[in-house]
């Protein structure tokens, strides 16, 4: 069967690897604005996956509304987080979603991890 996952997507992280910062965010953009954000978060985000440290990042679409857009990142230690954050793709990505995009609602959280659990719920059904 031919391999589905692409290069580049947090797909291809073990999720389940240590780290040491998560950022969760979230943007609701103008729906005009909608594939302007897109088409600059997705470069972005597969280039973000395959650089040193990044355990996940990735963008989705929320289910309940089309123009809202939820973001997780996780980076093994502060110093791949720092280089994200000057990497050039992160910044043409910012740069044209702050001058190009009408966001109507953004709030990001970073969290610094101390102890980490693997989540699996699947057990508390009989």
């Amino acid at each position: 069967m031919e391999n589905l996952v692409k290069k580049g997507t947090s797909v291809e992280h073990d999720k389940t690897l240590a780290t040491a910062v998560t950022v969760s965010a979230y943007y609701r953009v103008h729906p005009d604005d909608r594939q302007i954000f897109i088409d600059a978060v997705v470069p972005e985000m597969i280039e973000a996956n395959k650089l040193p440290g990044c355990i996940y990042y990735a963008f989705s679409q929320d289910l309940t509304d089309p123009n809202t857009f939820h973001l997780l990142e996780g980076w093994a230690d502060e110093e791949a987080y720092e280089n994200h954050e000057r990497a050039d793709t992160f910044l043409t990505a910012l740069s044209t979603v702050v001058k190009n995009v009408r966001i109507l609602d953004r709030e990001g959280v970073r969290y610094d991890i101390a102890r980490m659990h693997i989540d699996d719920p699947r057990d508390k059904v009989s």
